[in-house]
């Protein structure tokens, strides 16, 4: 496994971590810290790699600010269009296909594109002290990083377009009262909350899990009855599994399901 200077990636029974550490920047996204997230989430898609769950956390006080303008994205043209589809759609993407579920813990700020990735996990745990902030419109800039298509989805379409038009924070409570977030803890019992759960998903039934997050995503361009379908092709595959042969067996027996992830 590669070395890495802007991010920390720790894997531990099946459970990895990764820690964007840019603290002295509130860990915003550099052309560094951009190529080496991508390749860490390349290794955790690897089988090979043993992974079966995901956590995504900043160090310091931050969990990113967003993009790093001091390093600037625009080319000769101004096109900071080119600078998304070169660099931060591909973790974007990546990160949406991965096959096991991915958890964030938003320690301080997520902002911009750091937002983008903070709510782009399927569960999102916030310090009590963390805030939310689509942060474009302040500098003359229209949202990306996926936030028009996932925030309208959390929060509904008011809700994202007053987010977006006045570039305001949201905190932490506010967020959890909208539905961005799935809880709000202490900051000092962010990373153990968010450790915990993220170990129940790295020791949960890998290919359900999966299952689960592709249906939700694709619910959202399915008809009822392509969702219907849907469903139905991924319980067929899901019940195919030793996972679900054990989960039965442990329900019968009264015991706690011992799960491989196979």
């Amino acid at each position: 496994m590669a070395e890495f200077d802007t991010l920390i990636l720790d894997i531990t029974d099946g459970l990895a971590t990764i820690s964007l550490n840019r603290p002295d920047r509130l860990n915003a996204l550099s052309n560094q810290l951009k190529s080496e997230l991508l390749e860490a989430i390349r290794h955790i898609a690897n089988p090979d790699s043993g992974v079966r769950a995901l956590l995504i956390t900043g160090e310091g006080r931050a969990f990113c600010s967003g993009a790093d303008l001091a390093e600037g994205g625009m080319n000769a043209d101004r096109d900071m269009g080119a600078n998304l589809l070169a660099t931060y759609h591909p973790i974007l993407l990546e990160l949406a296909a991965l096959e096991i579920p991915v958890i964030s813990a938003v320690n301080g700020v997520a902002a911009g594109a750091g937002m983008s990735i903070a709510i782009s996990a399927d569960i999102v745990i916030a310090a009590r002290s963390a805030y939310f902030l689509q942060a474009f419109v302040n500098i003359g800039l229209v949202p990306d990083a996926g936030s028009t298509f996932i925030l309208p989805r959390l929060v509904g379409t008011a809700r994202a377009r007053a987010m977006m038009m006045l570039g305001e924070r949201l905190p932490a409570e506010k967020a959890l009262e909208w539905g961005l977030v799935y809880d709000v803890v202490d900051d000092d019992k962010l990373m153990e909350t968010a450790s915990a759960l993220a170990r129940k998903l790295a020791g949960g039934p890998t290919i359900a899990l999966s299952g689960i997050r592709k249906l939700i995503a694709d619910s959202h361009d399915n008809s009822y009855s392509e969702q219907l379908t849907a469903e139905a092709m991924a319980q067929r595959k899901a019940g195919r599994t030793n996972d679900c042969v054990e989960g039965v067996t442990a329900f019968v027996q009264k015991r706690e399901a011992n799960f491989t992830g196979r």
